[in-house]
């Protein structure tokens, strides 16, 4: 398997690099992963609706640059379809099982997913209604591939 993080803004903070870092190194024992940062616009003070539209349309076309046609994309969005641990492991497998070994997963930047990012995507998954940093989505959606994969060959982790 093959899994391309795609997210908005660069991580600033030492202790988000050495996260990701870590949770980097995990999974690689289990699939192939790539992490890309694409750069956030500024956005203006008292920015209109307008303004936030035109900014989600300027990441969104620094995201679909780096998405090949062939990849599965998965984009992480508020009203996506929520899932534990263990069926999200079996979506992954599923992926798997029916050619989709090269997944993409995106996190927008702190306005959301310009639409044509979510046109793009072939699955939105959510990690519930809460608001969460966008440098914690990031850890936790590593923690949770690593997770799945521990699941799927039985390891002891999840528990």
């Amino acid at each position: 398997m093959k899994i391309t993080l795609i997210t908005v803004g660069k991580l600033k903070e030492k202790y988000w690099v050495q996260a990701v870092d870590e949770y980097k190194k995990r999974i690689g024992k289990y699939a192939k992963i790539e992490l890309i940062e694409v750069a956030d616009e500024k956005e203006p003070n008292n920015a209109s609706e307008k303004d936030i539209e035109q900014i989600k349309d300027k990441e969104a076309e620094r995201i679909l640059a780096k998405i090949k046609d062939t990849q599965h994309v998965v984009t992480l969005e508020i009203h996506g379809k929520t899932y534990t641990s263990e069926k999200l492991a079996v979506e992954y497998q599923r992926w798997m099982n029916t050619g989709k070994s090269d997944v993409v997963f995106i996190i927008g930047g702190s306005n959301g997913l310009g639409e044509a990012v979510k046109k793009r995507s072939d699955q939105e998954i959510s990690f519930g209604t809460l608001t969460y940093p966008h440098q914690m989505m990031k850890v936790m959606l590593m923690e949770q591939i690593f997770r799945v994969n521990k699941i799927l060959r039985n390891e002891a982790y999840h528990k």
